[in-house]
């Protein structure tokens, strides 16, 4: 779950979305693009050769790689760096083609994205890891098909005076330079109120999920955790937690579906984020009746091992388990997503009532997943913990969080890795489903039909 630098749908505000045609002149910079921090002090595009070119938009981020020119095979980042001191601050990521670019500002904490056309990046593992002047450290990867993001971790309210692309030119790659200036909280903060009100209005629209098919299948959403940009906790070794829990929910969903009864969608399916509310979002229009989202953890100390079950609550059972729900949580700031303030409160007594059994079937279930994961799996010494888990926050869906194991441990590291080992843990969890469901039903056909009325949390 530990999230660091150069590691990460985009909700944005101030918004510049620059795409120099083929054709056009691109800006000509004031001082050459090289690494000393000396050339940095009045780096600044020509503001003549702007405009036209660049459209300032707040709002909603639109898709990178809108109006870019075209390029054969898939853009490639090789080289980034940060370059000034506190008052002024350049980002600079060399590219093998011309991309269009989408900058938009984030606050708690502060941060500068910049949204790309998908992309690979072939970049040191050290890279981002620190920064320079207004940038302390930055990530970059995948936010969603087609969509590559890179998130600048801010020192403090700064604002973008320029943004542009650099086409090849001399023997010099394309590049991406984002020119950054102190600024104040209070002009900072008034942006974001600006665009935070237009984007609440468009959102005040969004539909709410239809009417579950009534075909008599039980729907099953598996939510591998992380992905993209987030690649979540990361062994010594380099093994990355979002890659693990991809592999496991493929071979788990394999043994789900060879029951004709359920129905079994993924949260992602490729190494690409979702914010932690779309993945809620997500389970809620599939009709899921149960929610799984599965996890490899990181956390100090090397005698920490083995898997463990999360639900619920917002009393963290421990304190590791409230650190690790924290760091979870996290997830959506270090990539790059405009978190609203958590307004969960309830306003209805069905919500609540349907939030109170909501929990005890997450509990059942967990006590059902510890049962069949003892035989043959090694579990953490307190197997079924709570904390405050965003991500199982569904209202009217059971929802419970698997961490396999830890990452941190090299141990259960091998076992993770092991194809072996993740398809009997898989038959294991598959079992405490099938277990869950079967008493879910015999519960409701003992109780008679009755379908119970959930709105919105």
């Amino acid at each position: 779950m530990g999230l660091g630098a150069g590691r990460l749908l985009a909700t944005g505000i101030v918004l510049l979305s620059i795409a120099w045609p083929a054709s056009a002149q691109s800006p000509s910079p004031r001082l050459a693009l090289n690494e000393d921090v000396a050339e940095v002090g009045v780096a600044a595009a020509e503001g003549s050769a702007l405009s036209g070119d660049v459209s300032l938009k707040e709002g909603i981020a639109p898709e990178a790689g809108e109006g870019a020119p075209a390029v054969a095979g898939p853009i490639v980042a090789r080289e980034a760096r940060v370059v000034g001191d506190g008052a002024r601050t350049r980002f600079i990521m060399d590219l093998s083609g011309p991309a269009a670019v989408s900058v938009f500002m984030l606050d708690e904490p502060y941060r500068v994205v910049v949204d790309l056309p998908e992309m690979h990046f072939e970049l040191p593992a050290e890279t981002g890891k620190s920064g320079k002047g207004l940038v302390s450290a930055f990530r970059y990867g995948l936010i969603s098909a087609g969509k590559s993001r890179i998130v600048l971790d801010a020192t403090g309210p700064v604002a973008v005076d320029k943004a542009f692309v650099l086409p090849a030119e001399k023997g010099q790659p394309a590049r991406v330079v984002v020119d950054l200036v102190r600024s104040t909280r209070t002009a900072f903060l008034e942006t974001l109120r600006v665009s935070r009100d237009r984007m609440n209005e468009a959102q005040k629209a969004e539909a709410l999920p239809g009417p579950a098919p009534n075909d008599g299948k039980l729907r099953i959403v598996l939510d591998p955790g992380h992905g993209g940009i987030d690649s979540g906790a990361i062994a010594k070794s380099g093994t990355l937690e979002k890659h693990i829990v991809l592999a496991f929910a493929n071979q788990l969903k394999e043994k789900l579906a060879a029951n004709p009864r359920y129905e079994v969608t993924m949260t992602r399916t490729d190494d690409s984020f979702m914010p932690l509310r779309g993945r809620v979002q997500f389970a809620r229009q599939k009709h899921a009746d149960l929610f799984v989202s599965i996890h490899a953890d990181s956390f100090s100390g090397a005698d920490i091992r083995g898997a463990t079950v999360y639900t619920l609550s917002e009393r963290a059972s421990d304190r590791m388990a409230a650190s690790i729900a924290e760091s979870e949580n996290k997830s959506d700031i270090l990539a790059g997503v405009d978190v609203p303030e958590d307004t969960d409160e309830v306003s209805d007594i069905l919500i609540d009532l349907a939030r109170r059994e909501t929990k005890n079937f997450a509990v059942v279930f967990a006590r059902n997943v510890i049962k069949e994961l003892k035989p043959d799996v090694r579990l953490f010494k307190r197997p079924h913990q709570q904390a405050g888990f965003m991500v199982l926050k569904a209202p009217d869906v059971p929802s419970a969080l698997v961490e396999l194991g830890y990452l941190s441990n090299p141990d259960d590291e091998k076992l993770l890795t092991s194809a072996e080992w993740r398809d009997k843990t898989a038959v294991a969890i598959s079992r405490a489903i099938d277990e869950f469901f079967r008493s879910r039903v015999a519960d409701m056909a003992a109780s008679g039909p009755v379908t119970p009325q959930v709105g919105e949390p």
